[in-house]
């Protein structure tokens, strides 16, 4: 790759204090919320943590790296630090994964019988003639087959690639096409809908492997049972090196195809500190991350930082529902819960009692990732629950947690914390364009306190992503003057807390969901009504935000209930529920630059009553 990890600098601490008197946080409106300090009668045990200015001082990757095994000869691989290296210690016996039937009985998986499952895995792919560096992907919810997929995949030297079983056809066979996906671990449903219509398409997608067959595969797939059943369990793990590639995530962009980060072996280290740190796990606990198996959070720490703890992860293999969740938390007794903005926002909304009504006494840590956390919430959590909810800020391209609100500081509403040992954040200063500022080949750093400028990340964390797949020139394009520029803005208080601002572009977050206008665009184009369509975000109480699309008729075609219907049909048909349109819109005009670029900023300003800001670029008559 063209960038390679710089040294390792420990955390950006300038300017940190510590007060000793009450105070008052701005979150970014007219309210001001007041800092929360962890109550110490909830601490079941000792944080991880405790002193964050010694500690990021003292921080390096080696250290945590050397609190893994590692393989010989300075091998690296995800599957040993996370579940052979317990299955062959004292935690053989303990229970890896608790999983949760929708009818509410439970199976669960030692360590042991992890090892054992995962590594059948790996000889069912050997058996098939897949390699090392070959892609295999997966299109499933939460089961325990994507867990031992996972797994098996690294103990083979494959690279895993996971696909959010909500979307459509096209997102699905898109993505397969461009990781040149080898192997598919799916369901007959989920195969019968999104893979069977477009499998001629797929030239190099050599298996598809059902894990509910049940004796009878689909045409053209594999019965997984029956292959795990004959496999004999292959004993060694591929000698994969730290800068191997081990995961391959997409996330969409604005305009074009989606991006495929790469993700090596090395970031198990990150995820390991992370967990430690941010998440403040300890042996015994019992831990539940809710994301999606499909996004990388599911992965990072819905799979691997839990594992490599060696701590029991609850997996619920039904939907969300506030009164299942509670339940869950109470008779589980999960100790650290890991969950979205989305669904925090659902459970307040469902309110203050339906949380009261259930034992939480076990859990201690409650964490949100996905999306911008309102300070609402926060404030909410310590009023349901005696928890406060610890934001914190991260990536698909970082891999891991970088910036945080910690277990044992105070947390000020709103904010997304302070950086990680062993993460330097800093803010780069934009120009009137937007473009970074770089001066003698030195990005120019935002230095003085709440100034907005855009979050950038110096690289070297061990999860930072290795390049985008087959993408050299727009892999090189993320780097800028010495740092990664993540595309966010942020502002830096006076006490080293970070504020998220906006995105510096225009991709949509929903339920936690990144969503590229681009994408849908394309979609909505294809119905023979629409000439044009330009797609947002706008704020939703629940979602965060929801796709809302402008679409312009072609001549001929008139608004109406009927056709708004049709159009979103097609959309929900390709695209998925969770990344169509909302709400669509029939529009005269939409605006434009002089070049025929569709100004979204310009439609997202004017639904919002936001101002338009800068129109010398605009088309005349837009």
């Amino acid at each position: 790759m063209s960038v390679r990890p710089a040294d390792l600098r420990p955390c950006a601490a300038v300017g940190l204090r510590r007060s000793d008197e009450p105070v008052t946080v701005d979150a970014g409106s007219a309210t001001r919320w007041p800092v929360i300090t962890k109550a110490p009668s909830r601490m079941a045990v000792r944080p991880n943590l405790t002193d964050y200015e010694a500690t990021c001082a003292s921080f390096t990757w080696d250290a945590a790296r050397a609190a893994l095994d590692g393989l010989p000869d300075g091998g690296l691989n995800i599957a040993h630090e996370a579940v052979d290296r317990h299955a062959s210690g004292p935690r053989r016996d303990a229970e890896a994964l608790r999983f949760v039937r929708a009818d509410g009985s439970t199976r669960s998986l030692s360590y042991a019988d992890l090892a054992e499952a995962s590594s059948r895995f790996a000889a069912v792919l050997q058996g098939l003639g897949v390699g090392r560096g070959e892609r295999v992907f997966s299109l499933l919810g939460r089961c325990p087959e994507l867990f031992t997929g996972v797994l098996g995949t690294f103990k083979n030297g494959s690279v895993f690639c996971p696909l959010f079983s909500a979307f459509g056809p096209e997102p699905v066979s898109q993505r397969l096409r461009l990781g040149r996906g080898r192997v598919l671990l799916t369901t007959r449903a989920l195969y019968r809908r999104k893979v069977a219509p477009v499998r001629d398409d797929l030239p190099d997608l050599a298996h598809v492997l059902l894990v509910d067959a049940d004796g009878s595969p689909e045409p053209g797939t594999l019965d997984l049972a029956e292959l795990l059943q004959r496999s004999v369990p292959s004993r060694e793990i591929a000698a994969t090196r730290p800068e191997d590639p081990a995961l391959l995530h997409f996330t969409s962009g604005t305009t074009g195809t989606p991006k495929g980060a790469v993700h090596v072996h090395d970031a198990v280290v990150a995820h390991y500190a992370t967990g430690l740190y941010a998440l403040d796990l300890h042996p015994g606990d019992v831990y539940w991350c809710t994301a999606d198996p499909g996004w990388v959070t599911g992965m990072s720490y819905g799979v691997i930082a839990p594992l490599v703890h060696g701590v029991t992860a609850l997996v619920d293999e039904a939907e969300m529902d506030a009164d299942r969740w509670y339940r869950l938390l109470a008779e589980h007794r999960v100790t650290v819960w890991y969950t979205a903005p989305t669904a925090l926002r659902m459970l307040m909304r469902a309110g203050t009692e339906r949380a009261r009504a259930h034992d939480l006494s076990a859990l201690r840590f409650v964490a949100s990732v996905g999306e911008p956390l309102n300070p609402e919430v926060v404030v909410w959590g310590q009023e349901a629950w005696g928890l406060p909810v610890h934001d914190n800020w991260w990536q698909t391209e970082t891999g891991g947690i970088m910036i945080a609100n910690l277990v044992a500081t105070e947390i000020r509403p709103g904010s997304m914390g302070r950086p990680l040992p062993g993460v330097e954040v800093g803010l780069v200063a934009r120009d009137a364009d937007g473009a970074p500022v770089i001066q003698d080949g030195v990005a120019v750093l935002v230095t003085d306190p709440d100034v907005e400028g855009e979050l950038a990340l110096r690289p070297g964390w061990p999860s930072m992503f290795r390049g985008h797949l087959d993408e050299e020139e727009r892999y090189r394009r993320c780097f800028a003057g010495g740092w990664y520029l993540t595309g966010d803005l942020a502002r830096r208080d006076a006490d080293g807390y970070y504020w998220f601002v906006g995105r510096g572009d225009d991709v949509i977050k929903s339920s936690g969901h990144l969503i590229g206008p681009f994408e849908v665009e394309s979609c909505l184009m294809e119905h023979p009504a629409v000439a044009e369509a330009g797609v947002i975000g706008v704020p939703d109480a629940v979602a965060g935000q929801v796709v809302k699309a402008f679409v312009l008729l072609r001549p001929g075609h008139v608004p109406s209930e009927e056709l708004r219907l049709s159009i979103l049909a097609l959309a929900r048909k390709r695209l998925g529920a969770a990344v169509a349109p909302r709400e669509i819109a029939f529009a005269e005009s939409l605006p434009k630059t002089k070049s025929g670029k569709i100004l979204r900023r310009l439609l997202r300003a004017r639904e919002l009553g936001l101002p338009e800001g800068d129109l010398s670029t605009l088309e005349a008559g837009r």
